[in-house]
C-alpha cells in the first residue's frame, strides 16, 4: 500500500535560498529510489518561510530504506543545523 510523507520546515528568509538549494539536492537523490512514487515542495504563502514537501513511496519499507541511506542524512543533517532543529517526518497511508 502506498503512503505520502509530510515534512514541513520554516526558515528565515536569509536561509530560504540555501534551503531551496539543499531541498533540490535531496529531491534528485530521492528521485532515483526504489519505491519511490512522486513528490512536490510547496511554500506556504501567508507563512514566509515555510514549506512543505509531501513525497509519495510504494511502501513504508522503501520510504525506511532511503532515510537510512548515507547520501541522505548528510544532506538532511545539513538542513537540520540550518533549520536549528530536527525535521519532523509524518507518514500517511491510503
Amino acid at each position: 500500500m502506498s503512503i505520502k510523507i509530510l515534512i514541513k520546515r520554516s526558515v528565515s528568509k536569509d536561509k530560504e535560498k540555501e534551503l531551496g538549494n539543499l531541498l533540490t539536492q535531496l529531491r534528485s537523490l530521492t528521485m532515483k529510489q526504489d519505491g519511490y512514487i512522486s513528490g512536490e515542495t510547496l511554500k506556504r504563502l501567508d507563512k514566509p518561510g515555510e514549506t512543505m514537501v509531501i513525497s509519495t513511496w510504494q511502501s513504508v519499507e522503501a520510504w525506511q530504506s532511503w532515510i537510512l541511506t548515507r547520501e541522505r542524512r548528510t544532506i538532511q543533517d545539513k538542513i537540520d543545523e540550518l533549520l536549528g532543529q530536527k525535521t519532523v517526518y509524518e507518514i500517511y497511508q491510503y
